[in-house]
């Protein structure tokens, strides 16, 4: 027979859950009734009970204070929380405490009943020798060592029973953050206790989340990716990835599955974030720069567009890229120029059907294009803003400001300022913070410089402030950068 404690300030509640308990049967015992979290830490230290359902909204101390309490000590007492409304905040707290079942009043008899030969299950199958340490240690050790490995049937019915897990069948998920990752995985995990049992820890700078339930994977993902845009800022660098479920000792594979999928989507978040880098340049220094090195720019973007993507795909994303850079010379599609298109990039690279077909277009399509744009921009620059670029790409990791770029071609700060807008379409501000940027990527990927130190050599004095440009710029912190290039060199 198995020793309950219930716990709740309303005794309505104490008299159902003890009716209920009777009518379960003969193998579970009500052993008493709390009112108070105090109450509750004391009747536990007690009573010994094998099972406590308990409130979190009572006097005094809260029930998930209450458990915190005691949980150390009775790591083998099946705790079941129940309250009235479905709180991330409150399930995130609970999470560290390994809380058996999460239970939202008005509890029915159905789910009470569940929930009950669910613990049954469990305490049947508890061995007394089991290891009385700490849940969250083991928790910890269990998610960062354990399920990375092989394990045989028995080391897995040990934390099976430790746990007390329903099913024999689970699944991994991983989770990676710019920053603040503990805190972020933590409410995450919050939120999926309200639908799912789910062990928590943090391990080599990841998110590591187990259930253990044969859940539908489609629908834990698209779950988890509801809740992330609720939990996650815009802006922030996150991916999650799930393995596969299996079965316990073979939880190293759904472990596997989660990582490479997380690589997969880090590398995914990596091409587009070069993909937008290269076409910022391009359009910035086309018709300015050395024909090679905007050539060379050229190429290296649409190999990996078409390295990355189906054939098809790579080519609708080429011709959007010459509709934009038509437009940025001749301004043919926004309405600043009454000059036609020189040709229609959908007409010509859509037919086009294979890489070779492709190479030879582009590469002369390009080179007509560069010359477009040097024509329009010598032609059209007038001769104050030609002198502002050349004082600023060769002063841009000085402190260079508009009234020195405008003292140099001899204009006033607000006409210079008017030049960029109408004749670069960005700003003064925009236009030297792109050329601060490119140089820090190029800083950052010789990786012989500190991010402090690179932010002085770009031109700025705090590095906070560069980190917070280099950011929004990006779509990464120099530091997370940095790790993605050192990666690559590690791969190639």
């Amino acid at each position: 027979m198995y020793r309950v404690l219930i716990v709740d300030d309303e005794e309505p509640v104490l008299d159902s859950y003890a009716f209920l308990l009777k009518s379960a049967g003969p193998d579970f015992a009500l052993t008493g009734k709390g009112r108070s979290g105090y109450e509750a830490v004391q009747l536990i230290h007690e009573l010994k009970p094998d099972v406590v359902f308990m409130d979190i909204n009572i006097p005094g101390m809260d029930g998930i204070d209450a458990i915190a309490e005691v949980h150390e000590k009775y790591p083998q007492t099946v705790f079941i929380l129940s309250t009235a409304y479905e709180r991330f905040d409150l399930a995130q707290r609970a999470i560290p405490l390994g809380i058996f079942a999460y239970l939202v009043k008005p509890v029915s008899k159905k789910t009470f009943m569940e929930t009950l030969e669910s613990v049954r299950t469990v305490l049947d199958k508890r061995s007394p020798s089991l290891p009385l340490r700490g849940t969250e240690y083991a928790e910890k050790q269990f998610l960062r060592e354990a399920i990375w490995k092989p394990m045989d049937t028995e080391e897995w019915q040990v934390f099976r029973d430790l746990f007390s897990f329903h099913s024999d069948k689970g699944i991994v998920i991983l989770m990676e953050a710019e920053e603040d990752a503990a805190r972020w995985g933590k409410e995450l995990a919050a939120r999926l206790a309200f639908r799912h049992r789910c062990l928590y820890t943090q391990h080599l700078h990841r998110i590591v989340l187990f259930i253990p339930e044969d859940v539908d994977r489609h629908a834990l993902q698209a779950l988890i990716a509801q809740a992330a845009k609720t939990v996650i800022p815009d802006g922030l660098f996150f991916a999650f990835a799930l393995g596969s479920v299996h079965r316990g000792p073979e939880l190293h594979l759904s472990c596997a599955e989660a990582l490479e999928e997380l690589r997969r989507k880090r590398s995914r978040v990596d091409v587009q974030l070069r993909e937008r880098l290269r076409i910022a340049q391009l359009r910035r220094k086309i018709g300015i720069a050395e024909l090679e090195e905007v050539q060379t720019l050229f190429v290296a973007l649409w190999e990996e567009i078409f390295a990355c993507h189906d054939f098809s795909v790579a080519k609708a994303k080429m011709v959007g890229f010459f509709c934009l850079l038509m437009d940025d010379g001749t301004g043919c599609y926004s309405g600043r120029s009454e000059e036609e298109p020189p040709f229609s990039p959908a007409e010509e690279i859509v037919p086009l059907k294979d890489l070779e077909e492709w190479s030879q277009w582009s590469r002369q399509s390009f080179t007509d294009l560069q010359s477009l744009f040097s024509l329009h921009r010598s032609s059209n620059f007038p001769v104050p803003l030609v002198k502002a670029i050349a004082y600023v790409n060769g002063h841009f990791t000085d402190q260079v400001q508009l009234t020195s770029a405008a003292e140099a071609a001899q204009v006033s700060g607000a006409y210079l300022s008017r030049l960029f807008t109408e004749h670069l379409h960005t700003t003064f501000v925009d236009y030297v913070t792109e050329l601060r940027i490119g140089r820090a990527e190029e800083l950052i990927r010789e990786s012989r410089m500190t991010i402090k130190e690179i932010a002085y050599a770009v031109g700025y004095q705090d590095p906070n402030y560069f980190t917070k440009i280099f950011r929004k710029a990006t779509g990464l912190s120099p530091s997370l950068y940095g790790a993605e290039r050192r990666a690559e060199k590690e791969q190639a």
